[in-house]
């Protein structure tokens, strides 16, 4: 069922299989059981709960031997759910922990791992670190391998910050980079950074600009842009409006803080409840 996607009817079908094992009390099976229902919730995308059943199934593991790599795949699933929370540095740990695991064993996960530990490194813009990577010892095994490949070509177009280029790899490298969910959603989150920043950069000489005109130097669809803008300014990334009517952006200058402003409200505020002490007390007295 969870393969198959039908990840209700197999998160109920577990609950009724997790008592069951509870109660003989098979704790080998049960962290498999605890393993297979983080994955389920983090398909759902309810987090904590994905988090509380990877953190029992850690905690069954280890008053048991684990073997290596059921223990790959804990750390494996605690990288994704790292990866979530966008903790990229505890993620690419305990990827590289699951990738050490699987090498040892001679898995074809351990390529997986591999994969994400890049995808860590470019989440956080270390892209050099890709390169180094993939150069290094733990690359040269899959040196060759389409979906590494994939990856370190996304690196470059982060790198650069080009978002033609990011597009036309994630076309040429369709099968290896939309086919994993996990790589799926942290591109689509790095698409959107990168559209950002290259937005920002194309506007900052501006002070009014025809939204059609950003749209002809980014090279992208005039509606795109103009509904990128618009949850830039309601994020607050952005400060500016956009003018329907003659279809412009009107950028703001950035508003510097007035420290005196903020110190006299604090003052005032003191001097109120001063005041407001004082009423009380003449009232005690009267």
């Amino acid at each position: 069922m969870f393969e198959a996607k039908d990840y209700a009817n197999a998160l109920s079908g577990l609950t009724t299989l997790l008592t069951e094992i509870k109660r003989l009390d098979d704790k080998p099976l049960l962290v498999e059981i605890q393993l297979v229902e983080s994955r389920i919730q983090h398909a759902l995308k309810n987090i904590p709960k994905a988090r509380a059943a990877l953190t029992s199934a850690r905690t069954n593991a280890n008053t048991i031997y684990c073997p290596p790599k059921l223990q790959a795949e804990i750390d494996m699933q605690s990288g994704i759910l790292h990866s979530e929370e966008k903790d990229y540095k505890t993620a690419f740990s305990y990827f590289f922990e699951s990738y050490e695991t699987y090498d040892s064993l001679e898995d074809p996960f351990a390529m997986k791992a591999l994969k994400y530990m890049l995808l860590c490194k470019i989440m956080t813009n270390q892209t050099d670190d890709v390169h180094a990577l993939v150069n290094g010892k733990i690359g040269l095994k899959y040196h060759n391998n389409r979906s590494i490949e994939a990856i370190t070509q996304i690196s470059k177009s982060h790198a650069k910050r080009s978002l033609h280029m990011f597009q036309e790899v994630t076309k040429e490298f369709a099968d290896q980079l939309s086919d994993d969910p996990i790589i799926h959603s942290h591109l689509t989150e790095l698409y959107s950074n990168l559209l950002e920043q290259n937005l920002c950069r194309i506007i900052e000489p501006f002070s009014r600009v025809e939204i059609s005109h950003i749209a002809k130097l980014i090279d992208l669809p005039v509606d795109v842009v103009e509904r990128k803008l618009s949850l830039m300014i309601l994020d607050k990334k952005y400060n500016g409006i956009l003018d329907q009517g003659t279809g412009t952006l009107i950028v703001f200058e950035e508003q510097k803080e007035d420290k005196l402003f903020n110190c006299s409200l604090e003052t005032i505020g003191a001097l109120s409840r001063v005041v407001d002490l004082l009423y009380e007390k003449t009232n005690k007295l009267s």
